[in-house]
């Protein structure tokens, strides 16, 4: 079900159904191969934008919302923007999206906490890992409270898959059993911010889910 929208990027609609048969979610995802795209973070504490005011000021070819923050708009676990870190880094949980030279990759901090001084030009950290290194599972129990979800994983060729759940169906342990029972070979996944603040701009062909909020950090994405 995978449609090539660039070399090197492709969508897919998943819809999801309930018990009964009925629609409960479509699920909207696109998938990179890092060896033609360049990623990086974007931040702005406390001056949040939305996805279409980060397009324009980045010239993302795709831009997808980042982790969670505080009232304030910061950033509740640890940024790097060109090598500089701010913040705090998570410590026994959650994970980070990693780049060193435009190449990025997940990490899960529980297994592989961050270092002081690491070489890492941009990062951005959130929660749960929903999918432990190796396709485990990563959330065993949760309150079963449904919500809209983006998702930013990596899959066993190390190609790279934002996913988001538009309709807010999905528990954080059901989309982490989706995950890892779904045809999309995921190796490791980790849960970006939710709710109002889930939502992916991608400028050619023009599409994506809107986020209904403002944002302090994204997750940019450039053609090579």
């Amino acid at each position: 079900g995978w449609r090539l929208l660039q070399p090197g990027l492709e969508q897919r609609l998943i819809t999801l159904f309930d018990q009964d048969g009925l629609k409960k979610d479509r699920l909207y995802l696109l998938r990179i191969d890092p060896a033609a795209y360049r990623f990086a973070v974007g931040y702005h504490p406390g001056q949040p934008q939305s996805l279409d005011d980060w397009q324009r000021e980045t010239g993302a070819l795709l831009v997808v919302n980042g982790g969670f923050f505080t009232p304030e708009f910061r950033a509740t676990g640890l940024t790097i923007i060109d090598g500089e870190p701010g913040g705090s880094s998570f410590e026994g949980f959650g994970g980070m999206l990693q780049i060193v030279d435009g190449a990025p990759a997940l990490r899960d901090l529980a297994a592989n906490p961050y270092q002081p001084g690491e070489p890492i030009q941009f990062g951005l950290q959130s929660f749960p890992m929903l999918v432990k290194p190796g396709g485990v599972p990563g959330v065993i129990e949760d309150d079963g409270i449904p919500s809209r979800r983006t998702v930013i994983a990596q899959d066993r060729e190390g190609r790279f898959l934002f996913i988001i759940s538009p309709w807010g169906s999905l528990s954080l342990r059901q989309l982490s059993l989706f995950l890892v029972n779904a045809d999309l070979e995921i190796d490791i996944a980790l849960n970006l911010d939710g709710g109002s603040s889930s939502g992916a701009l991608l400028v050619e062909p023009p599409e994506g889910i809107p986020a209904f909020t403002i944002l302090p950090a994204i997750i940019a994405i450039y053609p090579r």
